[in-house]
Order: C-alpha cells, then sequence, then structure tokens
C-alpha cells in the first residue's frame, strides 16, 4: 500500500536531532521579552531573534506564544520544589516560596492573567498547563502534606486537595487581581495560617459545644 505524500515528507524530520541549545536560549529570551513587552507584546519572530534562531525552528517545537510561555513558566517556577528536609513546616514553605518567586516580579502580573483566558478558549494549551506546570507542581506539594501525615504534623484525616488549593491560592490570587503585593514573607505566613488555623480557642470551644 502507498503512504500519503505527506507521510514520506515527514520522515526526515522525525529523526532530526533535537538542538539542546534552543532550549535553553528560547525560554531565557521569552522571560525576558515578557518583561520588557508583555504578554500581548509577544510574538514567535521576536523570540526567535532574541534566541538566535529561526520562527520554522520555534514551529517544530511550539505550536503557538502561548505554548512557548507555557513552557517558560513551567522551567522558571520549576516542576518538583517542594522538598523533604524532614519538616513539614520547612518543606511547605520552601514549596510555596518557588511559586511566589515565579510570579513576584512584574512579569507574573502581565502574563498569568492574560494566560488563564487563553487557557479556557484552547483545550490543547490548557492540558499542556496543567501537564507541564500545575499538576507537577500539586503533586510535589501533595507528597509534602503525606509525609506530613505520617510524621503526625497533620490530621490523617486531612483534606489534602483542600489544603493544596489554600496553599497556592493566595500567591494566585495577588497575581491575578494585583490587590495586595507578593512578600518576602508571604510564603511562610500562608504556610503557618493552614497548619495553624486562623481561629481562637474560644472559636473552637463554641464551635464544639
Amino acid at each position: 500500500m502507498t503512504k500519503p505524500a505527506h507521510d514520506v515528507q515527514e520522515r526526515p524530520s522525525q529523526g532530526r536531532p533535537r538542538d539542546e541549545r534552543i532550549d535553553a536560549a528560547v525560554p531565557k529570551a521569552v522571560l525576558e521579552l515578557l518583561r520588557e513587552t508583555g504578554y500581548s507584546g509577544l510574538t514567535m519572530d521576536a523570540v526567535a531573534g532574541r534566541a538566535h534562531t529561526s520562527k520554522p525552528a520555534l514551529r517544530r517545537r511550539w505550536r503557538s506564544k502561548q505554548h512557548l510561555v507555557v513552557h517558560a513558566l513551567a522551567g522558571a517556577a520549576g516542576t518538583s520544589p517542594t522538598p523533604d528536609t524532614g519538616c513539614t513546616h520547612c518543606d511547605l514553605i520552601e514549596g510555596i516560596t518557588t511559586l511566589s518567586e515565579a510570579f513576584a516580579e512584574p512579569v507574573g502580573r502581565r502574563v498569568l492573567p492574560a494566560l488563564v483566558a487563553d487557557l479556557a478558549d484552547d483545550p490543547e494549551l490548557d492540558a499542556e498547563f496543567r501537564d507541564m506546570f500545575f499538576h507537577p507542581r500539586r503533586a510535589s506539594t501533595a507528597a509534602a502534606l503525606r509525609r506530613g501525615i505520617e510524621r503526625g504534623d497533620i490530621r490523617p484525616d486531612a483534606d489534602i486537595d483542600l489544603l493544596l488549593d489554600m496553599l497556592a491560592a493566595t500567591t494566585y490570587y495577588r497575581v491575578l487581581f494585583g490587590h495586595l503585593p507578593i512578600t518576602d514573607t508571604l510564603a511562610e505566613d500562608v504556610v503557618t495560617a493552614v497548619l495553624s488555623g486562623a481561629a481562637t480557642d474560644t472559636w473552637r470551644a463554641r464551635r464544639h459545644d
């Protein structure tokens, strides 16, 4: 059976070795340009020029500028940031700090709201964001919480998904709406509040009466 012409034409490109220089230069170029021009001003041509490559080379790796941004953000924030130091409180602070640092600079405020809007209209981009950025970070922090349960630091019946949302929500909320800054102590403040709770002993006693 004769294969379609387009299958024959694509075969050589399938064996082309990946240029690691481009893989390193492109995310750096994307972040630099986002700081300079913002999300709306970012173009594939500008990224290609800054990374000293070609637009076709970019297209072979990333379908659109939105995919470029997701890739760059995942690299900047890290996908497995939560360590295992033997201290639940310390592990969670370290993990949330990497998220805060990634979005603390102006690029976060200029990029995340627009990117989130694009995710809603592009299921493929949304899936890539979740796979490259959201789920790996969430899984890493979930592992830290489960270690906390094993150490006796966190209640065995704790809702892990709810804790994960609470730990990360403050950073995302401040980046999206810009009503308050992402401070140097935000990660520690959030972790302490989540683990200790904000209610007084008086409230706890009244709730259980």
